[in-house]
């Protein structure tokens, strides 16, 4: 039977830091995203893919905010769902074509996903996910300013805005997801990280304002729809311990216990590396293998040629 992987591609491999937003630039990021990941589905595995949306989502908060006085302005829960369904669009328009390219007759479908978080959430006290473009540290505090926004410095690549990123509880259409895969589907799902939605007291769900982590939910959604392999995409082919250093080190294949070890040296950055590792660990814990790698290098990842391979 076909293995399952799913997929965490960064918003960023759609957007490139200080490229402009528009549709062709991410066009053509995610036409190159879909020739690796089409490999993948080449090699017979069964693919879900889930996507960040920190730039694009920052852009279309901004676009309300500045056109409001024109067009009533969305909150930010229905802001995800609108950049799922522009950036799975085009996802399912290049994924397409690379299998059709391939002779392969796989369909690509682009899935609206809602995960639950919680209101009592700690992030929603001091915000820590970055959205939107870059900015310098003068602009940033000149935009704290004037709009009252809250900005952070972001990786030493500059300052953006930041918003709550609550912890993903539960992918509310996680069994829909399983079920279209496992029929042979390509399936792209919880793309932002998902819609936040809290659980109300009667049962129902509602949006909250918030933008979640990536590489969280897609933890959770690789093993809430029991995949074999989850494989978190970044601009870097391992994961380094003592980064910058004379003592750096790529990590190829490791344990949990040994990442474990790392992560209390504090190795990884909260705001990079840190919330990858730990969604890797999580899964590699409970579920499976866990991938962490470049997109160029997907292929021979899961073949453990390159990336860092975390296991039991």
């Amino acid at each position: 039977m076909s293995k399952t992987i799913v997929v965490a591609l960064g918003g960023n491999a759609i957007l490139q830091p200080k490229q402009k937003g528009t549709y062709e630039n991410q066009l053509e990021n995610v036409r190159t995203s879909s020739k690796f990941l089409a490999k993948l589905i080449k090699d017979g595995y069964k693919l879900v893919v889930t996507h960040g949306n920190g730039p694009q989502v920052g852009n279309i908060l901004r676009q309300n905010e500045e056109a409001e006085d024109v067009v009533p302005p969305m909150p930010l829960d229905v802001l995800n769902g609108e950049s799922q369904g522009f950036i799975g669009y085009m996802m399912i328009q290049c994924l397409q074509s690379e299998l059709r390219a391939l002779g392969i007759d796989t369909p690509v479908v682009n899935l609206i996903t809602r995960v639950e978080v919680s209101k009592d959430d700690e992030d929603f006290n001091d915000p820590s996910k970055p959205i939107g473009t870059f900015y310098t540290e003068e602009e940033a505090k000149k935009l704290m300013d004037e709009k009252n926004w809250k900005m952070k410095a972001d990786s030493n690549r500059g300052w953006r805005r930041v918003v709550p990123s609550p912890q993903p509880i539960n992918i509310l259409e996680a069994n829909a997801v399983k079920q279209l895969a496992e029929a042979g589907n390509v399936v792209v799902a919880s793309g932002g990280g998902g819609i936040p939605v809290i659980k109300t007291e009667n049962g129902d769900y509602e949006g909250i304002e918030a933008v979640i982590d990536k590489d969280r939910s897609g933890y959770k959604l690789a093993e809430e729809v029991n995949a074999d392999i989850f494989m978190i995409l970044t601009d870097v082919e391992h994961v380094f311990v003592n980064f910058g250093s004379p003592e750096q080190k790529a990590l190829k294949e490791t344990s949990v216990n040994e990442l474990e070890k790392y992560v209390a040296e504090g190795q990884f950055s909260k705001g990079s590396m840190g919330p990858k590792v730990e969604s890797a660990l999580k899964f590699a814990r409970k579920a499976g293998t866990s991938i962490i790698c470049s997109l160029e290098k997907v292929d021979e990842a899961v073949r453990s040629e390159s990336g860092t391979i975390i296991s039991k």
